[in-house]
């Protein structure tokens, strides 16, 4: 039996997810034409590296040990597209070919692995490793929920996460299939962290807010006018703390308009994200040092029907998309990547279109 790992089951009418630490953030929809969608933004203090990584069915894969010695061999059964880190052979986030999809989410200073052992070593993979373990070998959620029992999550470094030498990520995991089923999985044991459910209890202190825009009140015998129109969601909290997040994620969430389209929805999905971009200078000292800026490195977008992985990066708020069997044909069979980066946004002049009509 896997130990250390707890899966909850979202049976909410969204979903979500959110660090204690390092704000990423991700949400949930569903389109009237059945699309599930999931997005997400990945926050960090330092570079990532990250890049488009497409790895198809067939590759070998072993998971990584604390000592240097190779834990869990698999081939991957599906193939899969998505953000890898630190230029490694990982997913950070990404669907695969059943319309599974997985992201990682930082845990810092509240996820405890299983200590390696001799009995164990062979069931073993990294933290880092786990997104590309699930999506390789599972097509729904609930294969998921019975594959973790068959393995371990054992604390190996991360190289190049902090130092050379790596440090090893806390980290916990979405993960959400196309049927529209989640689960967060998240390696606890007993601590006293602000986990999934944490979050969910948090959620009773904002029971009072609507979306309806409140344009009066009467207060004894005084009629009081609002200033202005956007009073709906007044009290919402605004900052960039994971708690302040997820209550947002969960409110835009749950009052998303209904979208007809995957397109649509992909779309919707990206706006509600804009409201959790952090603009760099916002959030400083988180890691590399006290003057360090945190930005919104990227936003993904997944659509779990069409088997399409969206994204925008900090240099370039264009969207930009991956059509993964267009992806997976392309590879031809091998590991590939593509830079997510962009020197800098496009810009398009539109003055010469003045009385065209354009």
């Amino acid at each position: 039996m896997i130990r250390r790992v707890a899966t909850f089951v979202l049976i909410t009418a969204f979903s979500l997810a959110t660090t204690p630490s390092f704000p990423c953030t991700g949400i949930s929809l569903k389109a009237k034409d059945g699309a599930a969608i999931r997005g997400r933004t990945l926050e960090f203090g330092f570079p990532m590296g990250s890049n488009l990584i497409v790895i198809p069915a067939g590759k070998e894969m072993t998971g990584t040990l604390p000592d240097g010695g190779k834990g869990l061999t698999y081939t991957t059964r599906y193939g899969m597209a998505g953000a890898n880190g630190l230029n490694m052979t990982i997913i950070v986030d990404g669907i695969n070919d059943q319309g599974l999809s997985i992201g990682l989410f930082y845990f810092p200073g509240y996820a405890s692995y299983t200590p390696l052992t001799a009995d164990n070593a062979k069931r073993a993979i990294a933290p880092h490793e786990f997104g590309l373990w699930v999506l390789a070998n599972f097509a729904t959620v609930d294969e998921v929920k019975e594959g973790v029992k068959d393995m371990v999550v054992v604390p190996t470094p991360a190289q190049g996460l902090g130092s050379p030498e790596g440090v090893v990520p806390p980290v916990h995991f979405f993960v959400k299939d196309k049927s529209g089923a989640a689960i967060a999985v998240e390696p606890v044991d007993g601590t006293n962290s602000p986990t999934y459910d944490w979050h969910m209890t948090n959620l009773a202190n904002y029971l009072n807010l609507t979306t309806t825009d409140i344009t009066s009140a009467t207060l004894g015998d005084v009629k009081l006018e609002a200033f202005g129109t956007g009073a709906g969601l007044h009290g919402l909290p605004g900052d960039f703390t994971p708690p302040s997040r997820f209550v947002r994620a969960a409110i835009y969430g749950a009052s998303a308009a209904a979208n007809a389209t995957a397109d649509e929805a992909v779309l919707s999905a990206f706006h509600i994200l804009n409201q959790f971009d952090i603009p760099k200078g916002s959030v400083k000292g988180s890691v590399v040092s006290s003057t360090s800026d945190e930005i919104t490195e990227w936003t993904a977008v997944s659509d779990l029907k069409n088997l399409r992985w969206y994204f925008r990066t900090f240099a370039d708020q264009s969207i930009r998309m991956v059509d993964l069997a267009e992806a997976l044909d392309a590879a031809k069979g091998e590991i590939g990547t593509i830079s997510m980066e962009a020197s800098k946004q496009p810009i398009a002049n539109v003055s010469a279109n003045i009385g065209s009509g354009k």
